[in-house]
């Protein structure tokens, strides 16, 4: 799957205003809840919550992607933020988490759920894409080079 496919360029937002990981979360939830027809933001939000009670979706290095399956959509769609000076996110590695992929699939895409986190996680592991998505400083172009990224790889 296609970032493009994931993600719109109003569900990417550069240098959030975001000091704790109960604010990224809502501010990743409403993004989640903007992108679909049907979903609730404080919905979307208690979803994220209760997935993160389980285990942190920190990856480290900076990276977290929250995620939850819910009832309340039809498609996968994400979300992304870049934080500029990062947040707590209980991280393996115990540093600061700065971009925040959130992934809300539909209750029956459990293989698919899992494809697409492993992508995720793949796309995020690497380390000049995640040195890209820092030096932006325009969602456009955080958007533009997240999507781009992908397209590259694909063709290699």
């Amino acid at each position: 799957m296609k970032l493009t496919q994931l993600i719109s360029k109003d569900s990417v937002v550069c240098n959030a205003n975001v000091s704790s990981k109960k604010r990224a979360l809502e501010l990743l939830a409403e993004l989640l809840a903007k992108a679909s027809a049907k979903a609730d933001a404080f919905d979307i939000f208690q979803h994220l919550t209760e997935r993160e009670k389980l285990g942190s979706t920190s990856l480290g290095h900076g990276v977290a992607i929250p995620h939850t399956r819910t009832s309340s959509s039809d498609e996968a769609i994400g979300a992304f933020i870049k934080i500029e000076n990062g947040i707590d996110f209980d991280s393996p590695d115990n540093k600061p988490t700065d971009l925040l992929f959130a992934l809300m699939v539909p209750e029956h895409f459990t293989d698919e759920h899992l494809e697409i986190l492993s992508s995720l996680a793949s796309c995020f592991s690497d380390e000049a894409l995640c040195h890209n998505l820092r030096s932006t400083g325009t969602s456009k172009e955080l958007y533009d080079r997240l999507t781009g990224w992908h397209i590259t790889s694909q063709a290699s």
